[in-house]
């Protein structure tokens, strides 16, 4: 038995009269499918609900047999005392994790930023604070995919100031006086992701949708496409960037 803690509930299904399988996501054990007995009963329904906080005791009888979680909880995401907004941020955070992580993987650097998101979630966080750390997350989790962008300097001249694009083929930044002759064909790069801000130490609403829009454009081509769960996922995004850039 292996203690788990704190883990966030990303996923559910129902399994027989009473039970559940799980998923989960901890930093040290990435996203782990578990069997919750009772996980449907009054008990522990509250507990098993998507964003929840909470400790695992994991056993495992062997490799390839799922494994059995009892569920204690640690805190309650009340995303719905927020509105639709940050119920569909919930429901992307999780359908992101669940869709497009390896199961058993530990994950370090992504488990911080979805456990932040989802607690901005809770808190009824502002669309201008939630915006930029989506963008993150979602670069974040493309280049631990393997399919990271390179945004330190410029693809054509090597210049590491003045970045104002990102090329969809290289994955790199553009210069903007090398880009403008292309910029139609090149994606516009957020001045928050190089450390620049808007007055008022803020990132504004432009901003935010060129951000959405450079991350969804490799989610959308690379990761998010075929099968249920890559569809349900990129549906559940774009409700959610709607409902941010309203």
């Amino acid at each position: 038995m292996i203690r788990v803690e704190p883990a966030l509930v990303v996923a559910l299904a129902p399994h027989g009269e009473h039970a559940v399988v799980a998923r989960f996501l901890s930093a040290d054990q990435g996203l782990v499918a578990a069997y919750v007995q009772g996980g449907r009963g009054r008990k522990l329904r509250p507990v098993l609900q998507i964003g929840n906080r909470v400790a695992l005791d994991l056993v495992t009888k062997g490799a390839g047999q799922l494994a059995f979680a009892t569920v204690h909880p640690l805190g309650t995401n009340m995303a719905m005392l927020h509105g639709p907004a940050a119920l569909a941020l919930v429901d992307y955070l999780a359908s992101l994790a669940a869709a497009t992580l390896p199961e058993g993987e530990a994950q370090p650097r992504l488990f911080p930023l979805f456990d932040a998101l989802f607690g901005g979630a809770a808190a009824g966080a502002l669309a201008v604070d939630v915006g930029p750390a989506l963008v993150r997350l979602e670069l974040a989790l493309l280049a631990e995919l393997g399919l990271g962008l390179d945004l330190a300097s410029c693809a054509a001249t090597g210049a590491t100031e003045d970045l104002a694009f990102a090329s969809p083929k290289s994955r790199q930044a553009v210069s903007r006086g090398a880009g403008l002759p292309w910029a139609a064909k090149l994606l516009p790069l957020p001045g928050f992701l190089l450390g620049v801000v808007g007055s008022g130490g803020q990132t504004d609403a432009a901003a935010i949708a060129d951000g959405l829009a450079l991350t969804g454009h490799f989610l959308a081509r690379e990761v998010l496409q075929g099968g249920v769960a890559a569809k349900r996922t990129w549906t559940a995004r774009e409700r959610l960037v709607s409902l941010l850039l309203r």
